[in-house]
C-alpha cells in the first residue's frame, strides 16, 4: 500500500518536471542532468556495456543520456536505480539540474532578538542581533537540523545539555539543534545563524 503510494507520488512528480523540463529547455535552461549516470558507473567500475547488461538499457541509450542527449523514461530511471542501489526518488534527485536560486530576506522578532532570514529548501540563515542579557531557549524556527552560529560582534553564550560555549567575535558553533539548547547574549551582539537540514534517515 504505501509502497504503491510512493510509486504514484514519484510518477507524478517525474511527469510534471519531465514538463516542465520541456518549457525550461526551450528557455536555455536543463531541469535535468543525466550526466551523473557516468559518474555513478565509474564509482561502480562499470563499462557502459555492463550497465546495459545489468539493466536492459541499450548501450546506446545509456551514451545518449550520460551525454544529457536525451531524457530517461520513468520505466529506465527505475532500472538505472536498481543497478546502483539506490531508490528511484532519490536517482532523481541526483539527475535533477541544481541551478541558482535567488531569494529575499523577511524579518522575524522574537522576545529581544531581531532576525532577519533567508530560506532555502536545504537550509535556512539567520542574520540576528540581540542586546546584553537576551535570552531565547528552544527557538522554533528550526526542525530536526544541523546548527551553526558564528558570532560576528560581541558574545554570546550557548547552553547544550552536558555542555555550554562561549563565542566571541569571529568564532563560530556546531551542533545537533535537536538537543534543547539556550543562547544567552552575554554582550550586545551580531551573528549569523545556519540551519541545515538532515537527510532523512528512513
Amino acid at each position: 500500500m504505501v509502497k504503491n503510494i510512493l510509486h504514484k507520488k514519484l510518477v507524478k512528480r517525474y511527469i510534471w518536471r519531465s514538463f516542465k523540463g520541456i518549457q525550461m529547455v526551450e528557455n536555455g535552461i536543463d531541469l535535468f542532468n543525466f550526466s551523473v549516470i557516468r559518474d555513478l558507473r565509474k564509482r561502480h567500475e562499470m563499462t557502459i556495456a555492463d550497465l546495459s547488461a545489468r539493466t536492459g538499457i541499450s548501450p546506446a541509450v545509456i551514451s545518449k543520456l550520460e551525454r544529457n542527449q536525451t531524457v530517461a523514461e520513468l520505466k529506465t530511471l527505475f532500472r538505472l536505480a536498481r543497478a546502483f542501489g539506490v531508490t528511484a526518488s532519490e536517482m532523481l534527485a541526483l539527475v535533477e539540474s541544481r541551478s541558482a536560486q535567488v531569494k529575499s530576506e523577511s524579518d522575524r522578532i522574537a522576545g529581544d532578538f531581531h532576525f532577519r532570514q533567508i530560506e532555502f529548501a536545504n537550509c535556512n540563515c539567520f542574520y540576528a542581533e540581540a542586546p546584553k542579557g537576551a535570552q531565547r531557549s528552544n527557538p522554533d524556527a528550526h526542525r530536526d537540523d544541523f546548527e551553526v552560529c558564528w558570532v560576528l560582534e560581541g558574545s554570546v553564550q550557548i547552553k547544550l545539555p552536558h555542555e555550554a560555549h562561549r563565542l566571541n567575535a569571529g568564532q563560530c558553533l556546531q551542533f545537533d539543534a535537536i538537543f534543547e539548547h539556550t543562547y544567552k547574549v552575554m554582550e550586545d551582539c551580531r551573528f549569523i545563524i545556519m540551519h541545515i537540514h538532515k537527510p532523512k534517515r528512513f
